[in-house]
């Protein structure tokens, strides 16, 4: 369970977070929602360790973040799967070597053999194992990317604007994609977007960020209201 008790951020004296409360259950899908500067990244900052809260907790089960080394912050980061907008795949490695390299770095080649294979199938990239990324669509690319971000078995994947970068096609193809790890893996998932389709697939539990603090926190919210103000 992953639970933000008072939790506020600082930089320069002026605040970027203030006062958050909220628990994600295991299993859920949350959206983090908000205009540019509303705070959406700083939680994700504050969620895989980057950042440290000014004031409050976080905790991801047994861990609390704020009294971790540097070396207990490594652990933790691999309860963390993390996608990125523009999906930092290696250029010079296949999709196959891509999600390899996270077991390769980590010391656990041994795994590669079942993992990775199991991952290409989970994502639908059996078939472009062997492309590297210039030969793939913007679509495929972030399939790699989650597969890479999913090769230690998180307990939970963290997206930012995983879908900024592509078509609405491709969009819903990766809204679907979530669903599927959500319903069927039972992974928790949490994400910001600007997206109408990959909301409008996913249809999670909408956290709203002004300001710095939480303007609402709704199980099921119509796109009009998640958007307001937004787009």
């Amino acid at each position: 369970m992953l639970e933000l008790e008072s939790v506020s951020l600082s930089a320069g004296g002026q605040p970027i977070l203030q006062d958050l409360n909220f628990t994600v259950v295991p299993g859920e899908m949350v959206a983090i929602l908000g205009v540019s500067g509303a705070g959406k990244s700083s939680v994700f900052q504050l969620l895989i360790g980057e950042k440290r809260a000014t004031r409050g907790s976080v905790k991801l089960d047994d861990y609390a973040l704020e009294t971790l080394s540097p070396d207990s912050i490594q652990k933790y980061r691999r309860q963390i799967g993390i996608v990125f907008q523009d999906f930092r795949l290696l250029p010079k490695k296949t999709v196959f070597g891509n999600i390899a390299f996270a077991l390769e770095v980590c010391g656990e080649e041994h795994l590669i053999a079942h993992r990775v294979p199991e991952l290409l199938r989970l994502t639908g990239l059996e078939d472009r194992r062997d492309a590297f990324p210039h030969q793939l669509s913007g679509g495929e690319k972030q399939r790699a990317a989650i597969a890479r971000a999913l090769v230690h078995r998180p307990k939970i994947l963290i997206a930012d604007e995983a879908t900024g970068n592509l078509d609405p096609r491709s969009s819903r193809g990766i809204a679907r994609l979530f669903k599927k790890l959500n319903e069927e893996e039972g992974l928790t998932i949490l994400f910001s977007t600007h997206d109408f389709v990959f909301l409008s697939e996913t249809l999670p539990r909408v956290i709203r960020l002004e300001d710095g603090k939480i303007l609402f926190d709704r199980p099921q919210c119509s796109l009009e209201e998640a958007f307001e103000g937004i787009l």
